[in-house]
C-alpha cells in the first residue's frame, strides 16, 4: 500500500510543481521580507529576524495543503478511487497509506525549504541576523517545518471529507488563512480565547520565539492545532467507512 501511495503521488505533474511552489514561496518571501526590513534600516531583534525569515510560511502551508486535498480528491474526480477501494478493500488502511507517505514527503520538503529560508534571510541580514544556536531558532526553524506538513495533512482530511478538490481547497484556505485572521475582529475574553485555540493561530506558536505571558506555549500551541486536523481525520476516517465511492 505504502509503495502504490508513493507511485501514484511522485507519478503527478502535481505533485512536483506544487511542492517547487511550496519551496519557492518560503524562501522568497524570507528573503523579501528580510532585504525590505534592511534597506529600510529598521533595528532587526532576534525575534524579527526570526519572524522576517520564516515569514513564508503561511503561503507554504496553503501550497502544501492544497497538495494534500489533490492526494484524495484527485482521485474521486478521476474515478480512480474505485480501483483503489478494489485493490485495498480495507479503507482506514488506505487512507492511513496516504497519510504516511505524504506526511514523509511534506515533511522532508518543508524542512529542506524552513532551513533554506533561515539561512538565505539571515545571509541577507548580515550580522543583525541569528543563528540556529540562539535560544529558540532551531525550534521555529524545525516547528515551521512541522506547521507546513500539519497544513498539509489538514488539507488531506478535508479532501477525504468533502471529496471535491475546489471546495475542499476553498475550505483549508479559509480554515489555514482567512479564518484565524477573521479571529482577531471577535471581542472580550470568549474572543481571545477562540483567537488564541483556533487552527493556525495555535500552531504558528511552534515557530515564535517571543511567547508573551497568557499566550499558549510553543509545543502547547502546535498540539492544538494538531488536535483540530485529528479531528478532521476521525472524520473523514468515519465518513469513509460510511459512504459509498
Amino acid at each position: 500500500m505504502l509503495r502504490s501511495e508513493w507511485t501514484k503521488l511522485r507519478s503527478v505533474r502535481s505533485t512536483l510543481w506544487t511542492l517547487l511552489t511550496a519551496v519557492a514561496l518560503m524562501v522568497g518571501f524570507g528573503v523579501l521580507l528580510t532585504a525590505v526590513s534592511k534597506d529600510m534600516g529598521e533595528e532587526v531583534g532576534p525575534a524579527d529576524a526570526l519572524m522576517f525569515s520564516l515569514s513564508g510560511s503561511p503561503f507554504a502551508s496553503l501550497a502544501v495543503a492544497s497538495l494534500g486535498v489533490l492526494v484524495i480528491s484527485g482521485e474521486y474526480r478521476t474515478g480512480m478511487i474505485r480501483t483503489t477501494l478494489l485493490a485495498v478493500p480495507g479503507r482506514l488502511r488506505m487512507l492511513a497509506a496516504k497519510v504516511a507517505v505524504f506526511t514523509a514527503v511534506a515533511l522532508t520538503v518543508s524542512l529542506v525549504a524552513s532551513f533554506a529560508a533561515f539561512l538565505a534571510g539571515q545571509a541577507v541580514l548580515g550580522d543583525a541576523g541569528i543563528a540556529l544556536g540562539d535560544p529558540g531558532a532551531l525550534r521555529a526553524v524545525v516547528g515551521s517545518a512541522l506547521l507546513i506538513t500539519a497544513s498539509g495533512i489538514f488539507g488531506l482530511a478535508l479532501g477525504a471529507l468533502i471529496r471535491h478538490t475546489p471546495g475542499a481547497t476553498v475550505a483549508a484556505i479559509a480554515l489555514i488563512f482567512v479564518l484565524p485572521q477573521m479571529t482577531n475582529m471577535l471581542p472580550g475574553a470568549w474572543g481571545e480565547a477562540v483567537r488564541e485555540h483556533f487552527t493556525t493561530n495555535a500552531g504558528d506558536q511552534v515557530t515564535r520565539i517571543d511567547i508573551m505571558d497568557g499566550q499558549l506555549g510553543p509545543w502547547t500551541g502546535f498540539g492544538v492545532y494538531c488536535a483540530w486536523i485529528a479531528v478532521a481525520l476521525a472524520a473523514a476516517a468515519v465518513l469513509l467507512r460510511r459512504r459509498d465511492a
